[in-house]
């Protein structure tokens, strides 16, 4: 396994990051000891940041993970998270994230978490975020219940633009740096070495596009860019490789992101995901699938209120 600090909080994290959700059935049904049997296998195999939130599975994931971490927790950094709690039930208020650690921490059966985040704090109004939400998590902080604090989101330009207004120990992006988006480079990259937060990023496979598996109905992307999966997999066939390698190798290469999450719950993902941290991208392959890639690349949905679709500060 290989390790990146993760900004200002000097923690050196895995650049594989154990991402929690499907342990709460988010895309399919997890059975509950194979999924603390791959939690098991992560640690053991050097994977020492795992990430979940009260969202997964509305409590279930964390509540797996409690179970799987028991006898376990030192030997990980966890996170987890605060102000969405379903689909569209937000709660960026001050008592609402008070009341939200001390839930996840018995849930978790921990005393405290080493990171406690905004969850897409893109559905909260940034009134709220800045004056209720970011107070809360610090006081969190001081309460000594986690020892660092950040956001994540899905828009870069409005994490960055947050980012700039508060001080925080670290910054989650997901789905901005892949095979098929590097739009994170574009602001929070340079942001995050002027303030060195901590930068993270997830959904490298950009939920499974970017894979073999079978797309979930839910996604958003675009007929476009989801119609590319079966030419990026001739690809990689026609080089004996799997897509998922070269999806997962790739995005963990980034010498700026301290650690790339990926969602896993049993052992045949954790296995594949832990042996691509030492995978190697054929030669040329990358320039194929570039290549295919260049018509769509960048080519993002947006989530959150109108009001927090920012556009890149120039």
């Amino acid at each position: 396994m290989r390790y990146r600090r993760l900004g200002k909080t000097n923690l050196q994290v895995s650049i594989l990051g154990f991402g929690a959700s499907p342990l709460g059935n988010v895309f399919e049904e997890c059975d509950e000891k194979e999924g603390i049997s791959a939690v098991h296998y992560a640690i053991d195999h050097g994977v020492n940041f795992v990430d979940v939130a009260p969202f997964y599975g509305i409590t279930l994931a964390e509540t797996r993970l409690g179970k799987a971490l028991k006898g376990k927790r030192n030997e990980v950094y966890l996170a987890t998270k605060a102000g969405r709690y379903d689909l569209r039930e937000f709660d960026f208020s001050y008592q609402k994230i008070l009341s939200s650690i001390d839930d996840s921490l018995k849930r978790l059966q921990t005393d405290y978490v080493d990171l406690y985040q905004l969850h897409d704090i893109e559905f909260g109004s940034k009134e709220q975020v800045l004056n209720e939400a970011i107070p809360a998590i610090q006081a969190v902080k001081k309460s000594g219940k986690a020892r660092f604090v950040g956001i994540t989101g899905l828009p870069v330009n409005y994490l960055a633009s947050i980012a700039r207004e508060v001080e925080v120990d670290t910054v989650l992006s997901w789905a901005h740096y892949n095979l098929l988006q590097d739009e994170i480079n574009s602001e929070l990259v340079p942001l995050s070495k002027e303030l060195d937060f901590g930068l993270m990023n997830a959904a490298p496979l950009m939920q499974r596009i970017l894979s073999d598996a079978t797309l979930p109905d839910w996604h958003n992307a675009s007929y476009e860019v989801k119609s590319l999966q079966p030419r990026l997999l001739a690809v990689c066939e026609k080089y004996q490789v799997r897509l998922s390698d070269v999806a997962l190798r790739f995005a963990m290469d980034h010498p700026d992101i301290a650690t790339t999450i990926v969602g896993m719950c049993d052992m045949k993902t954790i296995q594949e995901n832990v042996a691509a941290v030492d995978f190697l991208i054929p030669e040329g392959l990358l320039l194929e699938l570039v290549e295919i890639i260049a018509p769509v690349k960048n080519q993002m949905w947006f989530e959150g209120r109108p009001e927090n679709n920012i556009a890149r500060k120039q």
